[in-house]
């Protein structure tokens, strides 16, 4: 998924890492129709994110934006947590039901 607001872009995808210092890998997948065959493929890409508050779990659904270059790979930061990882919404679920 794809937006763009004014010159930034923002994509959604899901934490693949997060071992470095306030910094996460984000995996984004998007569908593209092969131009011979017309198959959905899914195109993958990862990106260097910046998480300032070191906040996103691997697993995690996040929406990132588009920022300036923050370091030599990393250009985006997190907008927003959109989804939990699935052992951490076990885990909030289980607190509700105490």
């Amino acid at each position: 998924m794809e937006n763009r607001q004014g010159r930034k872009t923002t994509k959604v995808g899901s934490v693949i890492s997060n071992k470095l210092k306030k910094t996460v890998t984000v995996l984004v997948e998007r569908p593209v129709r092969h131009p011979l065959y017309k198959k959905i493929i899914k195109k993958k890409k990862k990106f260097l994110v910046h998480d300032e508050y070191e906040k996103c779990k691997v697993g995690d659904v996040v929406r990132i934006i588009e920022t300036k270059p923050i370091s030599k790979r990393k250009c985006w930061r997190i907008q927003e947590i959109v989804g939990l990882s699935s052992s951490e919404a076990v885990k909030e679920i289980e607190e509700k039901k105490e």
